[in-house]
């Protein structure tokens, strides 16, 4: 391995694949070093969902926008499939529909549409009538399979821009020009480091400076309910984990209606995002459980939870296909960017939006490290 690049990345989930693109796309000589042979955390074990609404304001909201003008361009260029588009918000509650109401008002609702209970179920067909007293409508968020995405783009970038890949490869030490890892030497002018949720093998006293610990989440597959979701769908319960939502002084009045109806939900972390395959499967989820370090068993009753509030939704619940849990890095502040050298970058998305946002931070990183 005797290469010289201009730029090498550790890490090959969505983050580290955002910061290649980025580099490769101003002419830049990109390797890419993982120590697995194939992406199989966070970046594939999630809804392969880019929110865009609910963001919280500022540079979250911000790289939103921008991840979701790659995608689409990715779309065109990779082949990359976007599956559904849009998100529909329904709400069960007058709690939830006086956030929705407020939201749709301020500074990001604008291009969003408030549905009364018939235009919700008009939209979307499956919803109980009798569980739904209206909803907001997104036109932004899109859909992908992130499990085979991630193979995809990473192929793209390697055919496309000429990205070399070093799978199976694990870095030991970074002194910039040089890249010390398990399969010999690597000439690298500059280095971005995007470890996930490996807080041991690279800079973990840095890490551990800033608070950051796992996310555990549960997540199920089931069987296709013989209709297509024309959007992806999320209930009162998920206005509670987004800033842009949970800001908003309406938020109190739900959680506190929720902590009466629904307070073992709340202290699991529990929401609803159901969004679709192309073989009319549903990936529905999730969880959420905090700590450095994590046990890799998902629990039935958390399960149950999740599928509780599909069911309240949508009046029964197909046959559960598959289960899994998955872990991402968790901190106050809704990214970890650091430079412990200064030809050196630290990224780790510790909100679990990376699919939602990488792509924008990609390219910040790149223009600050190698300028415009």
């Amino acid at each position: 391995m005797t290469d010289s690049f201009d730029l090498a990345v550790v890490g090959s989930g969505i983050i580290g694949l955002a910061h290649a693109l980025a580099a490769a796309r101003r002419g830049l000589r990109v390797v890419v070093i993982d120590r697995d042979r194939q992406a199989n955390g966070a970046s594939i074990r999630n809804f392969g969902l880019v929110v865009v609404t609910g963001q919280e304001p500022g540079p979250s909201h911000r790289l939103a926008e921008r991840s979701r003008e790659i995608w689409l361009e990715l779309a065109q260029e990779a082949g990359i499939e976007i599956l559904h588009r849009g998100k529909l918000i329904a709400a069960q509650r007058p709690e939830a529909l006086a956030l929705l109401e407020t939201f749709k008002s301020g500074e990001h609702g604008g291009a969003c549409k408030l549905l009364t209970a018939r235009e919700a179920l008009e939209h979307q067909a499956g919803l109980d009538e009798e569980a739904i007293i209206g909803g907001l409508h997104s036109p932004f968020e899109l859909r992908v399979e992130s499990r085979e995405v991630l193979p995809r783009l990473a192929s793209f970038l390697a055919e496309k821009h000429g990205v070399a890949f070093r799978t199976g490869v694990s870095v030991t030490e970074i002194a910039p020009p040089f890249v010390e890892t398990s399969a010999g030497r690597v000439h690298a002018e500059k280095v971005v480091v995007c470890p996930g949720d490996d807080f041991s093998s690279l800079y973990p006293e840095l890490i551990g400076k800033h608070g950051v610990q796992r996310c555990k989440l549960q997540m199920l597959r089931l069987a296709d309910p013989g209709f297509r979701l024309q959007s992806a769908l999320m209930s009162d319960l998920s206005l509670l984990r987004y800033g842009g939502f949970a800001a908003l002084p309406e938020a109190g009045a739900l959680r506190a209606k929720l902590s009466e109806e629904r307070g073992a939900a709340l202290a699991n972390g529990v929401h609803l995002i159901v969004v679709q395959s192309a073989d009319g499967s549903l990936v529905v989820g999730d969880s959420h459980h905090y700590g450095l370090t994590l046990d890799p068993f998902g629990a039935e009753a958390v399960d149950q939870l999740i599928l509780d509030e599909f069911k309240t939704l949508f009046g029964r619940v197909p046959n559960v296909l598959a289960r899994w849990t998955g872990y991402y890095a968790s901190a106050k502040n809704a990214v970890l960017r650091d430079a412990p050298h200064e030809d050196v970058r630290l990224v780790i998305v510790t909100s679990g939006t990376g699919a939602s946002t990488g792509f924008g931070l990609g390219e910040e990183a790149i223009v600050e490290m190698f300028g415009q």
